[in-house]
């Protein structure tokens, strides 16, 4: 064996106690005599065990409905989120911001990101007002499992940018083994035929159907499955979906000012677009240690550092992007809809 790994080994043991999800990268993650013993089904067992925990200590930041609707079907769909004319405030001061922006290209499709940090804030209140709305921290928290401010955007998908293959996020998937969440607040209408965001109702419950398939999958990876599904990031058929018990995905083809948050664990993707098309949202995201028993105590969403993250996360990733890589260019400055 190479001495390294040797070195390596408290390391890669250590990442058993936190989120990490790739297979590929580390091989206690990724051991198939492992995972065929259960190992990361035991991981994923006691992650969501404590998820919904935790979000026993959050039921009461959510109306009741919502609640029984998130754990019911994984998400919460909320139209006419915020009073209309606070809404159309923020939604033409969003499409009329112009300034640093970063872009990652998948496939034919560009995701565009504006950093929601102090300055983007301050030119646009009514961003600052969604950030402090009780009903979007309480949505997020409950969906999360944590009582933290998430990673906040202004996002735009531009599809049909690029003379290249679809877009990979088309495919459904779970973005890790435990629960996270990511919201969407629509600034622009979403029609059914241009990339509305697709969700697997009731796919983020733990099963028994989806336990079995974890470790089928697990014991797969990393060789036997594509890139995405062994960095952690399960990759489903559409036509696998009835064996594990689900229903056919739902998508949200909805107008302007609709509020989606979900639990990412469940089955989603980005529906396809048969013409080039903007979508434009307020986007959040939120992943956290599954293992910590606690709701709270997080030192990143103090006031001050919270807001200051994603352009940390950038820079660093600028620097030392030869080791840890960096999907998102720098294109200087632009508009969420410029294409």
């Amino acid at each position: 064996m190479n001495p390294a790994r040797y070195l390596l080994a408290p390391w890669w043991v250590a990442q058993l106690a936190t989120g990490a999800k790739s297979f590929r990268d580390n091989p206690i993650i990724g051991s198939h005599r492992l995972n065929a013993r259960g190992l990361h089904v035991a991981r994923v067992r006691r992650a969501h065990a404590m998820a919904w925990k935790r979000r026993e200590k959050l039921a009461k930041l959510i109306d009741p409905a919502d609640r029984e609707a998130f754990d019911r079907d994984g998400f919460v769909a909320r139209s006419d989120f915020l009073p209309a004319q606070q809404f159309e405030r923020l939604r033409d001061a969003v499409l009329a911001h112009r300034g640093p922006a970063r872009d990652m290209a998948q496939g034919d499709t560009i995701t565009r990101r504006f950093a929601l940090d102090p300055d983007l804030l301050a030119e646009i209140p009514e961003a600052r007002a969604l950030l402090q709305n009780p009903d979007w921290r309480g949505l997020i928290r409950y969906a999360g499992s944590f009582d933290q401010e998430p990673l906040t955007y202004i996002q735009s998908i531009l599809s049909h940018v690029r003379d290249a293959d679809p877009d990979p996020q088309t495919h459904f998937h779970a973005d890790t083994f435990h629960p996270s969440v990511k919201a969407w607040l629509f600034l622009t209408d979403v029609a059914e035929d241009e990339g509305p965001f697709c969700y697997v109702p009731g796919s983020h419950r733990l099963t028994p159907e989806r336990l079995a398939w974890e470790k089928a999958m697990s014991m797969k990876a990393p060789e036997g499955v594509d890139r995405l599904s062994s960095r952690g990031s399960f990759r489903v058929k559409r036509e696998e979906l009835p064996e594990l018990g689900l229903p056919e995905p739902h998508a949200f083809a909805v107008p302007a000012n609709t509020l989606v948050v979900g639990d990412t664990f469940g089955f989603h993707a980005r529906g396809p677009s048969v013409r080039p098309s903007t979508r434009v949202e307020i986007w959040a995201y939120g992943r956290r240690n599954p293992y910590l028993p606690w709701t709270g105590l997080d030192p990143l969403s103090l006031p001050g550092i919270a807001e200051r993250r994603v352009p940390y996360l950038w820079g660093f990733r600028d620097r030392w992007k030869r080791f840890v890589g960096q999907p998102w260019r720098d294109v200087g400055d632009k508009s969420p809809t410029e294409r």
